[in-house]
């Protein structure tokens, strides 16, 4: 048990674990136990200490990359934003205004997001949550996307909405309801979603995400929009698609309604 623990880079003395609750005193205070309930005990807090240590992990990303770099001089590390003095915080920091207001439905998605994350209210820097509204037009959808750094709980607040996600390979199970006014969906952290307005008039709901910055990865964006453009055969080959269809789509404007 002992290499155990030390295989994890702790150094710890042997007897702490029995230097205040040592077998002798055990038996005394438990005289129908016999030496194994000692040791039990004993082994019992090693297994919870190398648990808790074996758990730990690195910290959840708040951007898309942080990349390792060698001289210190030349390096800053920034998982999220820099930290305003405390002494310098006022209400301000915590405040935004204009989620009233629709967002421009006039595009080619028919939506548009207005995200209220950290760049919106800077307060919400370490506090692992941010939200969006989403304005529909009638047919008007939020094209397939994933969020890499958070889940994300969606309420309607008008119109009638068809929602979706899709899991992971290898079953890519689709998970889909039709929402009304008031109905809440939750898609979770990574996975492809979307929505779409079912209705003859405009939609509006309103969505919280457990980041910060939660990322969007807009698939059709990402695939056939990259700059610079993915390799033509690659996509070719993936979509089983006509290269020629292939190129038509890369030549393509893909809107961000975001």
């Amino acid at each position: 048990m002992w290499e155990e623990i030390k295989h994890l880079g702790v150094v710890v003395e042997e007897p702490f674990i029995i230097q205040d609750l040592n077998c002798e005193d055990h038996k005394r205070q438990n005289p129908s136990n016999n030496e194994e309930g000692c040791y039990f005990l004993g082994d019992s807090c090693l297994i919870a200490l190398a648990s808790s240590l074996a758990s730990a992990f690195d910290p959840s990303p708040l951007q898309d990359t942080c990349v390792a770099i060698a001289e210190p001089k030349n390096a800053v590390f920034v998982n999220g934003k820099f930290c305003k003095n405390p002494n310098l915080t006022k209400a301000d920091d915590f405040f935004y205004s204009g989620l009233d207001k629709p967002g421009n439905i006039s595009n080619p998605v028919g939506s548009a997001v207005t995200p209220v994350n950290v760049a919106q209210i800077p307060g919400l820097n370490t506090l692992g949550i941010s939200a969006v509204r989403i304005d529909y037009a009638p047919y008007g959808q939020n094209p397939p996307h994933t969020h890499p750094r958070a889940t994300e709980i969606l309420t309607v607040l008008e119109g009638t909405l068809l929602v979706g996600f899709v899991t992971s390979n290898p079953e890519n199970r689709l998970f889909t309801k039709v929402l009304n006014k008031g109905d809440v969906f939750v898609f979770p952290i990574g996975l492809i979603h979307f929505q779409f307005n079912i209705g003859h008039t405009n939609a509006v709901a309103i969505a919280g995400l457990s980041s910060q910055n939660p990322g969007v990865i807009t698939i059709a964006n990402a695939v056939f929009g990259s700059d610079p453009a993915i390799d033509p055969d690659v996509l070719s080959r993936a979509f089983q698609l006509d290269k020629n269809v292939v190129k038509n789509l890369q030549s393509r404007f893909w809107y961000d309604n975001n």
